[in-house]
């Protein structure tokens, strides 16, 4: 592995992310390969890099960014951090509306890119942080609002980067690409992309199952205000998960596989293992993203550790 590689900026460091194979999950399964998108690799600590520097490149691009405006989302924190990041390399500044529930890691990540952050009510999810950051994005002269739930550029980012390099890390023998759905972005991009390449690919959605639920980022797309951006009929298929099965996954990995991933890696991986289950997955290649690492949720030890406070 060389390491000579000189780059301008943090912006050249996002994307690029490896596959890691995941054993543990097919013991049982013989011919059956299943690797983890390890998205956190990337600079700003997550798949969302990848969306926040094509929604900023785009706005920059035709005017509608300046140094004289403000960038504002809502975020449950990942998408957060990419802006506060990028806005920081680029000059720009970041105001951002979020759960109060949100990790206070992230939350921190935050304060120390210089962020402005508006937390909303915790019980209103990101539904709550949408309505507030579409309340002070009233104010053009003041803000650009990215509106990442609903711009075309979020799929976008993913069906130029993520697709094309599973495609390439695979030799194009992926079967299955499953990922968390959270503004959905990363499963339209990348889902429509694979589906043009190889039409048989399977789509595996995830969600949790039901409203109320502890995996920071995802939605269940039934209770809660539908992403512009979302294709119901991209998915092959959609695959619950409880927030109990996907906290014993992020365990299990951190010691059987020593990946200490977030719970909606975790809630991916449980539904990767429950398709496969069903299907037995002869010769089967499949792609489970992993958007964050558990480092973003150290402050809730009870999670990582299985017990009760």
């Amino acid at each position: 592995m060389r390491f000579e590689r000189r780059l301008d900026s943090v912006v050249d460091m996002v994307g690029r992310t490896p596959l890691v194979r995941l054993r543990h999950v097919t013991r049982d399964l013989r011919g059956v390969k299943v690797y983890l998108k390890l998205e956190y690799m990337n600079p700003g600590g997550s798949v969302k890099d990848r969306p926040a520097l094509q929604m900023m490149r785009d706005a920059i691009a035709d005017g509608r960014l300046t140094r004289d405006k403000i960038l504002i989302d809502s975020t449950s924190g990942n998408t957060g951090v990419a802006y506060a990041m990028l806005g920081a390399a680029a000059g720009i500044g970041v105001t951002l509306c979020l759960p109060a529930n949100a990790s206070v890691e992230r939350q921190a990540l935050l304060n120390a890119y210089g962020a402005e952050v508006v937390l909303t009510d915790p019980l209103e999810g990101t539904d709550g942080a949408i309505r507030r950051a579409r309340e002070l994005a009233a104010d053009r002269t003041r803000y650009w609002y990215a509106d990442q739930y609903n711009n075309p550029a979020n799929p976008r980012a993913h069906m130029v980067t993520t697709a094309e390099e599973i495609w390439r890390q695979t030799s194009g023998r992926i079967t299955h690409l499953v990922a968390g759905l959270g503004t959905t972005g990363t499963l339209m991009g990348t889902g429509r992309r694979l589906k043009e390449l190889r039409p048989d690919v399977e789509l595996v959605a995830v969600q949790p199952d039901g409203p109320f639920h502890g995996l920071e980022g995802m939605k269940h797309l039934a209770t809660a205000i539908v992403p512009g951006i979302y294709d119901a009929s991209v998915p092959d298929r959609t695959e619950v998960v409880a927030t109990e099965d996907a906290e014993a996954m992020v365990r299990a990995l951190a010691r059987e596989a020593g990946l200490f991933v977030g719970w909606s890696t975790g809630a991916a991986v449980h539904a990767a293992a429950q398709v496969l289950a069903r299907e037995g997955g002869a010769r089967a290649t499949v792609v489970v993203v992993a958007p964050d690492s558990g480092m973003r949720y150290l402050s809730e030890r009870a999670r990582l550790t299985g017990e009760e406070t």
